[in-house]
């Protein structure tokens, strides 16, 4: 670790900290919630990420840092797994100064889907490939802001529209549907048609996506410029 790096990660770390353990105090945890934002401070200065010189990079930190601790919180259990996960590892061309940490496998849910927990894109691939890359600058980038900005509501209204829709596309292919898969229409339903979803592969200028079975939900996606976020 360089001189500059450590200095920075000290930084961070007890701004993250001093941020954390003020919001957490709101709801009785400033301690762990101190803990979280250190953490994610030491780590995220130690390896450059938050882009200090532009708004929003100061507004990714602070958001981490308060709002979307929970998020962050997932974030530093996926950087334990992404460590021990071996090749491909961390990508510090897409991570530094980028707001964001990206690994190449990382904490991967599915296979050959990129997962992001708060502030951490796994499961990238080979990131040579300019799909690969754009997959993460255009699409998980998404979810990473999704997370600061939805905060502690983000992870309870995707896996909400992900069992309410499983339930849905499973009576949708009971009563219309038995042409299809069972699985495709359920995962249509539970996985592309989360709004958080559309966003993303809108953003990504990727919809309709593949698996999304025809004639199930919009056509067309989503404005790119309100799909930008930022």
């Amino acid at each position: 670790m360089s001189t500059r790096s450590a200095g920075e990660a000290v930084a961070a770390g007890v701004a993250g900290a001093t941020l954390g353990g003020a919001a957490g105090s709101l709801v009785g945890l400033a301690v762990p919630a101190a803990l979280v934002g250190g953490l994610n401070g030491v780590v995220s200065g130690w390896r450059g990420i938050y882009d200090w010189s532009s708004v929003t990079g100061a507004a990714a930190f602070a958001l981490d840092s308060t709002w979307a601790l929970p998020t962050t919180l997932s974030a530093l259990v996926a950087h334990a797994v992404g460590t021990v996960r071996g090749e491909p590892g961390y990508s510090d061309e897409l991570s530094r100064r980028q707001n964001r940490h990206v690994y190449g496998r990382g904490f991967q849910v599915r296979q050959r889907f990129a997962t992001t927990f708060g502030n951490v894109v796994n499961g990238a691939g080979d990131l040579r490939s300019p799909r690969r890359a754009r997959l993460v600058t255009d699409h998980e980038d998404v979810h990473v802001w999704q997370a600061r900005g939805f905060g502690p509501l983000y992870p309870v209204l995707y896996a909400g529209w992900a069992v309410g829709g499983a339930v849905g596309g499973a009576g949708l292919w009971a009563l219309r549907r038995r042409d299809e898969a069972f699985t495709k229409v359920v995962e249509s339903c539970a996985y592309y048609l989360n709004p958080f979803e559309y966003w993303a592969y809108s953003r990504d200028d990727h919809w309709p996506p593949a698996g999304l079975v025809s004639s199930i939900g919009p056509r067309r996606p989503m404005v790119r410029s309100f799909a930008s976020f930022r």
